[in-house]
C-alpha cells in the first residue's frame, strides 16, 4: 500500500497527467477534490492536470468548474474525450452511460476512472473489461473506482488477513445501512430508476461491501443466495435532482429498483458471508459494517467510525482476550504517513485522495490498477447472481 510523504505541489517535478472528468454532482464534487489534494501531499510521478468538467447544462457545468478548480468546461463528452490535453477521463455519471463512455475513451487512448458500480449489466460490464484488457496492451490503464478500499483501517484489516493473524478465515458478516430514503415523501430520482440506475440498494451500495470483502479476504464469492425488497413502490417525481439531492413535483411515479437487498454467500475458499444493503436503516447514515472470524483471530470494522479498526487475538490468554481499539492514525499505517500529525483523523474524502495517488502510480509504472475493470465484472456478476437467486428463489453461481 502506498506510504507516500507530504510534499509542496511546487517541489512536485512529475510530467503532467491531464484529467477530463465528466459530471459535476455528488462524485464530481469528490472526484475534483481529490484530483486538487493528491500531489499536494504525496509525492507523485506525475502531476494531475483538471483540464476540463463535462456536463449537459452549459451554465451549470461552467459554474462547476469555477467552483470546483477545472481549467475549462464542456457539454459534449465526445468531444472531451478528443481533446489533446485530455490523458485521463474520470466518469462520474449515472451507471447506464459508463459502458458507452468508458469504451470509447479507451478507443481514443485515454486512460479511464469509472465510479461504480462498472456498469447496469454484466453484459455492459464484459464489454468493458474487455475494451479494457486490449487498451492495456497499449498502456492504456483502466480502474474502477470502489474507493473505501483506500481507507486506512480497511488497508491494516487487508494486511492483517495476509499475513494471517486471523488463521482460516470462517464467517463475514457485512452491511451497508443508509436512511436517506425512509421517508415516502422523498422524490423520485435518478437512482430509483432501474433504467439509470441498473439497481438500488444491491448496486449502489452493496456492491461496496461485496467488493470490500473480497478485497480484505483475497477471495471471490462463489455462491449466493438473496432476495430484494422495494418497500415504497411509489414516489413524487423530482423536478430538480442532483447527486442525492432532488425537489418533488406533484406527479407521482413507479419506483423500479431495490430498497434493500440481503443475502448469504459461500466464497471460493469455503468463508461464509451474510450481507446486507439498505438505505431504509432509520438512524444510519453511512454504516460501514464489517466483521470477520477466523481461527485465530477477529476483526470490525465500522465506516461511521472509520479511523478505527477493532482486532481480537484469540491466540492470548482469555483473561486478556477480547477485541482491542486500533487508531489508525499513525505514520506507519497505509497512506497517513501523507497527511496529519499522529493522532489526527482522515475523513470520507480521503480515500478518493488515495485512489488517485494509486491510480496515477500506475500508469506512471505502465502497471495494472486495481481494482481493475475485471474486478468491477467480477463484482457485477455477483450482484447479477443476487438478482436472479432473488426473483427464482434458487443458489445462484458465480461464473468465473
Amino acid at each position: 500500500m502506498t506510504e507516500a510523504t507530504m510534499t509542496d505541489a511546487a517541489t512536485t517535478e512529475g510530467r503532467p497527467l491531464s484529467v477530463g472528468m465528466i459530471g459535476y454532482a455528488f462524485m464530481g464534487a469528490v472526484h475534483s477534490h481529490a484530483w486538487r489534494s493528491a500531489d499536494r501531499f504525496f509525492d507523485l510521478p506525475l502531476h494531475p492536470r483538471m483540464s476540463v468538467v463535462c456536463g449537459r447544462d452549459a451554465a451549470k457545468v461552467a459554474q462547476a468548474a469555477a467552483k470546483m478548480g477545472w481549467k475549462e468546461s464542456e457539454t459534449d463528452w465526445r468531444r472531451m474525450i478528443e481533446r489533446d490535453d485530455v490523458d485521463l477521463v474520470d466518469i462520474c455519471t449515472p451507471g447506464d452511460t459508463h459502458a458507452e463512455i468508458a469504451i470509447a475513451a479507451l478507443a481514443a487512448g485515454k486512460h479511464v476512472l469509472c465510479e461504480k458500480p462498472l456498469a447496469n449489466s454484466v453484459e455492459e460490464a464484459e464489454r468493458m473489461a474487455a475494451a479494457a484488457a486490449d487498451a492495456a496492451t497499449r498502456g492504456i490503464r483502466a480502474m474502477v473506482g470502489f474507493t473505501y478500499r483506500r481507507v486506512p483501517a480497511i488497508a491494516l484489516a487487508r494486511k492483517l488477513v495476509a499475513d494471517g493473524r486471523l488463521g482460516e478465515v470462517r464467517h463475514v458478516r457485512a452491511q451497508y445501512l443508509q436512511d436517506w430514503l425512509a421517508d415516502p415523501s422523498s422524490p423520485l430520482s435518478w437512482r430509483l430508476d432501474k433504467s439509470k440506475a441498473g439497481s438500488g440498494a444491491l448496486g449502489d451500495i452493496g456492491a461496496h461491501v461485496i467488493d470490500l470483502t473480497q478485497h480484505i479476504l483475497g477471495d471471490t464469492i462463489h455462491e449466493v443466495s438473496g432476495q430484494l425488497e422495494t418497500f415504497v413502490k411509489e414516489r413524487p417525481v423530482a423536478t430538480v435532482s442532483a447527486g442525492r439531492s432532488a425537489t418533488a413535483g406533484t406527479e407521482r411515479g413507479p419506483v423500479t429498483v431495490d430498497d434493500a437487498a440481503v443475502f448469504i454467500a459461500r466464497f471460493a475458499g469455503g468463508t461464509l458471508g451474510v450481507y446486507e444493503a439498505t438505505r431504509f436503516a432509520t438512524g444510519r447514515k453511512n454504516a460501514i459494517r464489517i466483521e470477520i472470524n477466523g481461527s485465530l483471530g477477529s476483526l470490525a470494522f465500522d465506516f461511521e467510525d472509520m479511523n478505527v479498526l477493532h482486532f481480537h487475538d484469540a491466540t492470548i490468554d482469555d483473561e486478556e482476550g477480547g477485541f482491542r481499539r486500533i487508531v489508525v492514525t499513525e505514520p506507519g499505517h497505509p497512506y497517513v504517513g501523507a497527511w496529519w500529525p499522529p493522532g489526527h483523523g482522515l475523513g470520507y474524502e480521503h480515500g478518493f485522495t488515495h485512489q488517485v495517488v494509486d491510480l496515477v502510480q500506475a500508469i506512471a509504472t505502465d502497471t495494472d490498477p486495481s481494482p481493475s475493470f475485471a474486478d468491477g465484472l467480477q463484482v457485477q456478476r455477483v450482484l447479477a447472481a443476487v438478482e436472479t437467486s432473488s426473483d427464482s428463489r434458487t443458489w445462484q453461481s458465480i461464473p468465473d
